[in-house]
């Protein structure tokens, strides 16, 4: 029987230290720099993404929900969503962009 405690602290260490090296991995692996080709062409494109993506939702979203919508990174949103406030073509309601 004693041998068998050994095993399972044994084990158990084993365990930890497997959660540990994990745990630091993942967050190491979150800082990831967006570059983002700011033109006038580009910021038009990534408009015509949200308006499309807002247009096809028929309801107000966040950021993160457009650019899941729209297949574009969070920066890019906050390009097109520039360029249609500028425009009048969307609004803010309660942290959501909706079609204006």
């Amino acid at each position: 029987m004693t041998e068998k405690k050994a095993t399972k602290k044994t084990a158990t260490k084993k365990a930890v230290a497997t959660k540990t090296t994990t745990t630091t991995k993942r967050a190491a692996a979150k800082k990831v720099e967006v570059e983002v080709a700011i033109s006038a062409e580009n910021a038009g494109f990534r408009a015509g993404d949200v308006y499309q993506a807002l247009a096809a939702s028929e309801k107000p979203l966040s950021v993160a929900e457009i650019a899941k919508a729209a297949n574009i990174t969070n920066e890019e949103v906050y390009l097109g969503i520039g360029w249609l406030l500028k425009e009048g073509k969307v609004k803010n309601e309660e942290n959501l962009v909706t079609l204006a």
